[in-house]
């Protein structure tokens, strides 16, 4: 497949002020790697704080870079104007229920994107509006309601007809589904899939649901604070993981009885995680999961690993 997006030591820092006190340094993202290939699914997984949605922000250009580079289709970002870049990627929000403006109606919030961004006349946008509601499986009737008069899995529908209005070739898709129910969850899940073939999409698929993810994904990256810890395929996270948190969190995840036979096969002895989560104002010095990690020996206080390939796939960790 070609690669269509790629990221190289990607670093976002906040300068967190206070006064009378110095000015503090949060890295919420430390030199991630990754590219994404056409028609691909990439799942990014890990705590609350682990940096996702921050990846989220920069991807689309909502938040800036402090260091590092991205470079989609071949062309730097810095390179793109607003209009071709927002006509490359766009994003899916978390909370359909505040993501969309509530005194706009479904025609309006769907043909802003071709309106501010294009010179489509009219009539042409009435006709495109109608046929991505069709696709997004809302009826013609509704473009004339409001967002509270939506469903919260209509809405998430609504969200994602805007977001494909001006043809992007990248979704990033910040946890869509975690608000809605588990029913409704599947719905708009197999209606992204159908999307993705019919648009030829590449996706950003960013959960803390692992079923989700594995359901979704082709591969996964996974992130813990700020940095990436396991990169591979979906398999091999799922059914062969080899950092010590991608196990934790595979060990975490509610499972049913069959699933749990299937990781109990892989994972083996459960492994007690200890300790809280360190802040991202302060951490060590080391490996940032050596605090917590059973396995952490002295090497992992004094360096932090590397992402180096080991038995397929990119892993940063010295015990492995």
């Amino acid at each position: 497949m070609n690669e269509i997006l790629k990221v190289e030591a990607l670093h976002k820092t906040y300068d967190i002020k206070k006064l009378f006190k110095p000015t503090l340094k949060l890295k919420a993202l430390s030199g991630i790697n990754f590219h994404l290939s056409k028609k691909e699914t990439l799942g990014i997984v890990g705590e609350s704080g682990c940096g996702k949605s921050t990846l989220a922000k920069v991807l689309t250009k909502l938040e800036s870079i402090t260091h590092g580079e991205i470079i989609l289709l071949g062309k730097k970002y810095n390179d793109y104007l607003a209009l071709e870049f927002h006509s490359k990627i766009q994003m899916v929000f978390q909370d359909p229920y505040q993501s969309l403006n509530p005194r706009k109606k479904a025609f309006d919030i769907i043909a802003d994107p071709i309106r501010i961004n294009t010179q489509t006349s009219s009539l042409e946008i009435d006709y495109l509006v109608m046929e991505m509601m069709k696709k997004v499986g809302l009826r013609e009737e509704f473009s004339k309601r409001y967002p509270h008069h939506f469903s919260g899995g209509q809405r998430q529908r609504l969200g994602i007809a805007r977001a494909l209005m001006l043809r992007p070739e990248i979704l990033i898709l910040d946890e869509p589904v975690s608000a809605l129910d588990v029913s409704i969850q599947a719905q708009v899940l197999n209606l992204l899939l159908e999307l993705q073939v019919e648009f030829n999409l590449s996706y950003i698929f960013i959960s803390h649901d692992l079923s989700v993810i594995q359901h979704m994904s082709d591969r996964i990256l996974v992130m813990y604070l700020g940095r990436v810890v396991e990169y591979g395929s979906r398999d091999q996270i799922f059914y062969n993981p080899l950092h010590p948190y991608t196990k934790i969190l595979l060990e975490s995840a509610p499972k049913t009885q069959k699933s749990q036979k299937t990781h109990g096969k892989t994972l083996g002895q459960e492994i007690i995680v200890k300790g809280e989560l360190p802040s991202a104002l302060n951490l060590p010095k080391g490996c940032a999961f050596e605090p917590r990690c059973p396995y952490a020996k002295v090497s992992c206080k004094e360096s932090v690993p590397d992402l180096e390939i080991k038995q397929g796939r990119e892993v940063a960790c010295f015990e492995v």
